[in-house]
C-alpha cells in the first residue's frame, strides 16, 4: 500500500477496519512485519530462492504470511523453504482475470494448483487472488463494471468448482480503488485490496462514479501533495518550479496544481517543472501543492510523509518501504 510507513497502516486498521497489508516484494513485507503488522500478503509471485527463504522466515516473527502462486514448480520451492524453517506459508492461487500479467487463466489450472498446495507440507491453501488492475483507471463507470463482471464470472466458476471438490476458499481477494464497489457487491469476493483511495492522484481523480461525478470530488479527497517552489519566472508566461521527474512519477500523466485553475503544470525534466502562468500571478518562492499523476511510484521517491492538519505539521513518518526492489 503505497510504500507506507507501518504507522499509516495501523491507522487504516484502527480507523477503517483494515486487516493487514498487501505488498509486492518480500523486502516490503519485512518492513511491515518488523513495524508491528501481523498479517501480510505478498500479492505477487516469489520465485528467487533467497527471497523464498526470507519469506519463509517471516512467520517466526509472529506474522501470518501469504503469497501468490501461479506455477506448480513454485509450490515445491515454497514447501521446501517452509519445512526448512518450521513455518507455514499460506498461498493464494492467482487468476489472470484481465490484467495480462501473472496468474492462470482456466479453472482446471486453479484446481490443480490448489490441490498441489493442499498436499504440500508447510503450505496452506488460503484461496484465490484475482485483481483486475488493467481497468482501475477506466474513466467510464459502465466500462469498468463490464470488465469486472467478466472477472467475477471467471472467479465464481473457479470458487464453485473448488467447493464442489471439497476445497474451501477462505480468501477471494482483489478489488481496487476504481472497482471496489463492484467486487464488494458481487457475492464472490470477500477481500478488497484498495490502496490509492487513502491518497488519491490526478489519474484516479479523473474517473467517474455511477452518477458521472469525479471520484476525487465527493467519494474521496486528495491527501497526497508534492510541495514545490517557484525558482524562476524569467519568462513572463511561465514559472519554473523545483519539482521535476525526480520528485514524481508521470507515467499516468502530469501532476495537477491543487486548488488552482489560473496556472497549469505543463512540462517537466529531471529537476524542473514548467507551470503555465499566462496572467503572471506567481512570484519567485511562491509555493504550490501538486497532486501527482500516479501516487504509488511517487511515494517511492520520497523519504518522508509530512502530516499536516489545520495548517500545522502534526506528524512526520518515514516512507519505510521505499526503494525495496529486492
Amino acid at each position: 500500500m503505497k510504500k507506507v510507513a507501518p504507522e499509516m497502516q495501523k491507522l487504516q486498521e484502527r480507523l477503517g477496519g483494515a486487516i493487514g497489508v498487501c505488498c509486492q516484494k518480500v523486502s516490503e513485507a519485512e518492513v511491515f512485519v518488523r513495524g508491528g503488522i501481523k498479517d501480510v500478503l505478498v500479492s505477487n509471485q516469489v520465485r528467487d530462492p533467497a527471497k523464498i527463504d526470507r519469506l519463509a522466515r517471516l512467520p517466526k516473527l509472529g506474522a501470518r504470511t501469504i503469497c501468490c502462486v501461479d506455477m506448480l514448480d513454485n509450490v515445491a520451492d515454497l514447501s521446501a523453504a517452509s519445512q526448512r524453517h518450521g513455518t507455514t506459508i499460506e498461498c493464494l492461487v492467482e487468476i489472470d482475470c484481465g490484467a495480462g500479467r501473472c496468474g492462470v487463466k482456466t479453472t482446471p489450472e486453479v484446481v490443480a494448483l490448489a490441490k498441489a498446495i493442499d498436499a504440500a507440507p508447510g503450505l496452506k491453501f488460503a484461496g484465490i487472488q484475482a485483481y483486475q488492475g488493467a481497468m482501475q483507471h477506466m474513466d467510464s463507470y459502465a466500462d469498468r463494471k463490464a470488465k469486472i463482471d467478466l472477472a467475477v464470472a471467471q472467479v465464481k466458476d473457479a470458487v464453485d468448482t473448488l467447493r464442489a471438490d471439497g476445497i474451501t476458499c477462505d480468501i477471494v481477494g482483489g478489488g481496487g480503488t476504481g472497482s471496489y464497489y463492484f467486487e464488494s457487491t458481487s457475492g464472490v469476493y470477500n477481500e478488497l485490496q484498495c490502496g490509492s483511495y487513502a491518497f488519491m492522484d490526478a489519474d484516479y481523480g479523473r474517473i467517474l462514479d455511477k452518477d458521472g461525478n469525479r471520484i476525487d470530488q465527493g467519494e474521496w479527497e486528495n491527501a497526497l501533495f508534492i510541495l514545490t517552489s517557484v525558482m524562476s519566472h524569467a519568462k513572463a508566461d511561465k514559472a519554473i518550479v523545483d519539482a521535476g521527474l525526480k520528485a514524481q512519477s508521470v507515467d499516468s500523466g502530469l501532476p495537477v496544481v491543487y486548488g488552482r485553475t489560473d496556472v497549469k503544470y505543463v512540462k517537466c525534466s529531471d529537476e524542473h517543472g514548467v507551470v503555465e502562468d499566462l496572467a503572471g500571478v506567481l512570484k519567485v518562492n511562491d509555493k504550490l501543492k501538486l497532486v501527482p499523476g500516479h501516487c504509488d511510484p511517487t511515494c517511492n521517491v520520497h523519504d518522508w510523509y509530512v502530516g499536516v492538519r489545520g495548517g500545522k505539521v502534526e506528524v512526520v513518518w518515514p516512507v519505510s518501504a521505499r526503494g525495496k526492489a529486492y
